[in-house]
């Protein structure tokens, strides 16, 4: 079946418009690429670096004692500050009620 001028001329206008959308897409990525350069200049960007724990502690303890400085409390070094200990029985205390805990939970889901 020939097409007929109709046909032919919506089968262009299509043509034409995804030659358009290609164009601006380029043109689009054109700007964002120079006004990045304009906004922000043409210098690498430098990632910070990350602090260790140790490091971040430091940091805590020498604010801490500014702190306590400015209070006029004592000094507490963090050396001398131990976290709490728990004991092996309470830790089998509490694992075994977050198990049961768990199975109480799965038993409700599957029913």
């Amino acid at each position: 079946m020939p097409k007929t001028l109709m046909q032919s001329v919506v089968s262009q206008l299509q043509k034409e418009r995804t030659r358009l959308e290609d164009e601006l897409r380029r043109v689009t990525a054109a700007l964002t690429a120079f006004g990045n350069v304009y906004l922000h200049g043409s210098r690498p960007t430098r990632k910070r670096g990350t602090i260790s724990v140790a490091g971040r502690k430091r940091i805590a303890a020498a604010q801490r004692a500014r702190w306590a400085k400015i209070k006029g409390q004592k000094v507490v070094s963090i050396s001398s500050r131990k976290g709490r200990t728990m004991s092996r029985a309470a830790r089998k205390r509490i694992a075994a009620v977050q198990k049961a805990r768990w199975a109480k939970w799965r038993a409700e889901k599957k029913a």
